[in-house]
């Protein structure tokens, strides 16, 4: 993930401006390593480290939208819409 995708995504999901860990934007950030990893095992297939890293950050996002769900189902809603996620 290069510096300026992973600004851009900090600037749309921060709850303010020294945020760099709240559970909104872990799950922003880990969509986009993850769609930037599917991308890659479109196209080597036989890469099975990145495929098990892959099931790893599904699993850790997985967590991630449990908790928020349960904290805040309002913006819950709104972050999956927003993120392209389905559930």
């Amino acid at each position: 993930m290069n510096n300026q995708t992973q600004e851009s995504i900090k600037k749309q999901f921060q709850l303010h401006d020294t945020d760099t860990g709240s559970v909104k934007l872990q799950i922003a950030m880990l969509t986009h390593r993850i769609k930037e990893l599917a991308e890659h095992l479109k196209v080597n297939k036989k890469d099975y480290s990145s495929g098990r890293g892959l099931i790893r950050l599904v699993n850790q996002r997985r967590g991630f939208l449990q908790y928020f769900e349960k904290k805040n189902p309002g913006q819950y809603s709104e972050l999956i819409k927003a993120l392209g996620i389905r559930k």
